[in-house]
């Protein structure tokens, strides 16, 4: 699993879509989180791709979202984790489409 943590870091009030990866909306600044209770940590990779995010909701982690790339910068990997730290991994071909593991 790709550290998320190595990436640029920015906030959004949320996100949306339904495909992955989600797009993040509504850009918030570092001192806009302080006044918030809900808000999405998201971490950038140098091509600007979302390679994960954490919804923190009064200061705790409610949800992550990891995700890897292939070469040509399709979604290649999806790793999410729920509010119950249940991980659920998905998986796509170069073209997008979802695989079995």
């Amino acid at each position: 699993m790709n550290d998320i943590h190595a990436g640029t870091c920015r906030y959004f009030v949320t996100y949306t879509g339904i495909k992955l990866p989600f797009k993040l909306v509504n850009p918030l600044t570092e001192a806009d989180i302080h006044n918030r209770n809900t808000f999405l940590r998201a971490y950038f990779d140098d091509a600007e791709r979302l390679i994960g995010f954490q919804k923190v909701t009064y200061g705790e982690i409610e949800m992550e979202h990891r995700y890897e790339y292939h070469e040509n910068g399709v979604l290649r990997r999806a790793t999410v984790t729920d509010v119950d730290e249940e991980v659920t991994v998905l998986s796509f071909d170069s073209e997008g489409r979802a695989r079995n593991e």
